[in-house]
């Protein structure tokens, strides 16, 4: 992995610290101070894209936790402004039966960075630790061998160069049902409501115990699990953000600020009439 860069920030996150060691902080963070510092670590993020493009690096992160965790809401942020063409996010479906019958793998290697690209997982390879073993969705064997495989394929894409990232997103019980009420009121979120969010409000206890069953046996050294306290979704944005940029000593690759050139002026050219052109109505 990259060497760590220290970004100046008024908001960190204890490394290797989970939920039950963190204090709930006294008052939420002022609108106006989020705005800016998540402006400053965007544009910082510019910089991270442009180096990586420059150096040929291949950067995966993947984003795990409950349903209603904010994983999304920290993949909008951080994309918000970058090239799409060089940061992709990953957000695979329910696998086709084709898919079914591949090794577990070979669906999410099809999406591995090529040099100078960053790939966001919104959930991943680990989903077979969680939903498929909680849901009943693969065998006791599959869960076994997947347990058994995953450090192995981890470890090849370390050292076939990949920057591998894995990010949890841990929330409590309490404020997961507050988000999912909102998202039941409010018609423009409904659709991140699928049946299977639902369903796992029955298995939470099952779910817990599967992920400290993932997070412990697959905490590898090369690339370690950091657990996202997301009660607070603001800090848990600007505190991911800060600990992703922070896992790299990157340089400014930031395009230099252009001078336009003069606009091509031929006076013989006439545009064609508006009322031959068909515009939208304008309702507003």
């Amino acid at each position: 992995m990259a060497k760590t860069k220290n970004i100046k920030s008024s908001v960190s996150l204890a490394a290797g610290k989970g939920p039950q060691d963190r204090v709930a902080p006294a008052r939420k963070l002022k609108s106006k101070f989020y705005r800016k510092e998540l402006s400053r670590l965007q544009i910082e993020l510019g910089k991270l894209q442009g180096y990586v493009r420059e150096k040929g690096l291949k950067v995966v992160v993947l984003f795990e936790g409950r349903d209603a965790a904010g994983k999304g809401g920290v993949i909008k942020r951080i994309t918000e402004h970058l090239n799409p063409r060089g940061c992709r996010i990953v957000a695979l479906g329910t696998p086709t039966e084709r898919e079914k019958s591949q090794w577990y793998f070979q669906r999410y290697t099809a999406h591995l960075p090529s040099a100078g690209e960053i790939v966001l997982f919104d959930r991943s390879w680990y989903n077979r630790a969680g939903v498929e073993r909680v849901m009943g969705f693969c065998t006791q064997k599959e869960y076994a061998e997947f347990m058994r495989s995953c450090p192995e394929f981890e470890r090849m894409l370390i050292r076939s160069g990949i920057v591998l990232l894995k990010y949890w997103f841990s929330v409590s019980d309490e404020e997961q049902e507050t988000r999912f009420q909102k998202r039941i009121n409010d018609p423009t979120k409904r659709w991140k409501l699928s049946p299977m969010d639902l369903e796992s409000r029955a298995h939470w206890v099952d779910y817990s115990r599967a992920k400290d069953a993932m997070l412990e046996a697959r905490d590898l050294d090369e690339s370690p699990w950091w657990v996202v306290p997301a009660d607070d979704k603001a800090r848990a944005r600007l505190n991911c953000i800060a600990h992703f940029l922070g896992q790299f000593r990157y340089a400014d690759y930031t395009p230099k600020k252009l001078k336009l050139p003069r606009r091509q002026v031929d006076s013989t050219y006439v545009r064609p009439a508006m009322s031959e052109q068909l515009f939208i109505p304008q309702t507003y």
